[in-house]
């Protein structure tokens, strides 16, 4: 999950870390403020202490998980392979495979290189190569805002990205008809290139045809959508809730609103978070989305994505018996929206936790 995570920080500029830096630890903080002892007192209740968080992972990786991406280190990429592939039509899943894949292959390649020669033609390992390329390029623009990135590592990165908009299309070129992968991961490619709207349906359109009801396909939708890529803060509201209203129970498309409604809370500077989420269609968005976990498949592991927003949106609505539940069933791993959108995760999820936890204990 980290290069996930690295990316996704990477989407966000210096000035809006600084912002949910400041928010976290100003006016929230005066507001509600968890002490050392309510840390105690949360880790007496079975709750991870802060130093033993994760913060590279949103969910523990399974065994299989872990097996694969020490194979391919080591340079077995047949296991990366094979496990890619072991997803089967599970798009979610498959796309979250190869880009752990991806990850490894940003740093050393060579055992990209060796499948790709054995296999010039499979499919996944060309959409693991065009993956990588996008890690590879945002590593060499840096994650420094625009006024501190110098002019070679915006050539070299446009450069970059323009090659893994050629590896995107190769991918897409040599996968299954079925399969929308390929088309998802040029989602990152038209933010960074800045496709034009028409240009964004084409692709999206690609996309949907193929399924149109994957949660990452939707959740790499609305970043192009946000004001800060591509689009406005009402054409990210209006997506998500379009995608949302086309969910059926247990399909987790519920979770866009709750995206796009952090979205805007972490671009407005004098937003005080402990009234906005509190507004009635937040509110509403908020139970939707309690629904549609309570509907899901309990192994569905993108269930834990909507329960990490659902966290901190009960806290900011005061429902901190519910808040406390979604933090039992997903603490230990916090490298996940909305903790690492700020500038310290850790601090962020462990303020919200344990204010919630004495909250919720009190209130009995």
């Amino acid at each position: 999950m980290l290069g996930l995570i690295i990316f996704g920080i990477l989407l966000i500029s210096g000035a809006y870390k600084l912002l949910r830096a400041r928010k976290a630890g100003g006016g929230a903080g005066r507001r509600r403020w968890a002490s050392r002892a309510d840390g105690l007192a949360a880790v007496a209740l079975g709750f991870a202490p802060a130093e033993r968080l994760d913060t590279d992972n949103g969910s523990p990786l399974l065994p299989a998980d872990t097996a694969a991406l020490a194979a391919v280190r080591a340079g077995d990429w047949q296991a990366g392979a094979a496990w890619a592939d072991a997803a089967g039509q599970n798009w979610d899943e498959r796309i979250r495979r190869v880009r752990e894949l991806a990850e490894p292959a940003a740093e050393d390649d060579a055992w990209l290189l060796a499948w790709r020669a054995a296999r010039p033609q499979d499919p996944t390992a060309a959409a693991v190569h065009a993956d990588a390329s996008v890690l590879v390029a945002w590593n060499v623009r840096g994650s420094l805002s625009a006024k501190n990135t110098t002019q070679e590592q915006f050539r070299n990165f446009h450069r970059l990205i323009a090659a893994s908009q050629e590896a995107m299309h190769e991918a897409q070129r040599l996968a299954d008809p079925a399969d929308p992968v390929p088309y998802m991961l040029e989602q990152p490619v038209a933010m960074a290139l800045g496709y034009s709207h028409e240009r964004y349906g084409q692709l999206w359109a690609q996309i949907v045809e193929r399924d149109p009801k994957v949660l990452a396909a939707h959740t790499g939708a609305l970043q192009y959508w946000c004001r800060k890529w591509r689009g406005s803060h009402e054409e990210a509201e209006a997506f998500a809730r379009r995608s949302a209203a086309a969910g059926a129970p247990g399909e987790l498309l519920s979770l866009l609103p709750l995206y796009a409604y952090l979205e805007y809370e972490m671009s407005e500077s004098e937003l005080d978070p402990s009234v906005y989420y509190k507004r009635p269609e937040i509110v509403a968005a908020t139970d939707a989305a309690l629904a549609d976990v309570a509907a899901a498949d309990p192994a569905d592991r993108r269930v834990t994505r909507v329960r990490h927003m659902l966290a901190w949106n009960l806290y900011w609505q005061d429902r901190y018996t519910e808040a406390v539940e979604q933090f039992r069933a997903v603490d230990g791993h916090i490298g996940a929206t909305p903790w690492t959108y700020a500038a310290d995760a850790k601090a962020r999820y462990v303020q919200a936790r344990d204010f919630s936890v004495r909250r919720a204990v009190t209130q009995k």
